[in-house]
């Protein structure tokens, strides 16, 4: 997991060939423009989901984690507050992996939680298990996760 601010973006430009398109667009785009939900930016390679939801506090926030994907999740109002645990320490797991949905739940207790304000993005790789939208239910929340392909041709 990875933690900062949109402006230190290039610093992990390296780590997959789909950062730099994905930051660029996070710094071009005018999300008041976009409605909720997917939006295709280069195919299955990078795309973005647009969230506009209110938080489901830490006891709502469900751990995910991904294989094909790597999540770049960008608060853009917020705060957002996620929490994390390495995938191999998850023992509780709710739904097993499955394939076409690149997702399987966990019902374990996070390690850390981590604010996520307006401006800074988080960073989640396959080994990341991550609870999203963990911020209180009273917070409206504006979020731009970039979905990178792991695999990236």
């Amino acid at each position: 997991m990875i933690l900062d601010r949109l402006e230190n973006a290039e610093l992990y430009y390296p780590l997959n060939p789909g950062f730099a398109p994905a930051c660029e667009y996070l710094r071009r785009t005018d999300f008041s423009a976009l409605a909720h939900g997917r939006h295709e930016i280069d195919g299955d390679r990078l795309f973005v989901m647009i969230n506009r939801v209110s938080g489901r506090g830490r006891e709502g926030a469900k751990f995910e984690s991904h294989r094909r994907y790597i999540d770049i999740q960008y608060t853009i109002a917020g705060p957002d507050e996620i929490g994390w645990k390495a995938v191999p320490e998850c023992r509780q797991v709710e739904m097993p992996y499955d394939s076409q949905k690149d997702m399987g739940l966990f019902g374990d207790t996070p390690e850390i939680w981590v604010s996520v304000p307006p401006g800074h993005f988080a960073i989640f790789f396959p080994e990341d298990a991550h609870a999203p939208l963990g911020a209180p239910t009273i917070r409206p929340l504006v979020k731009a996760v970039m979905k990178i392909a792991v695999d990236w041709r």
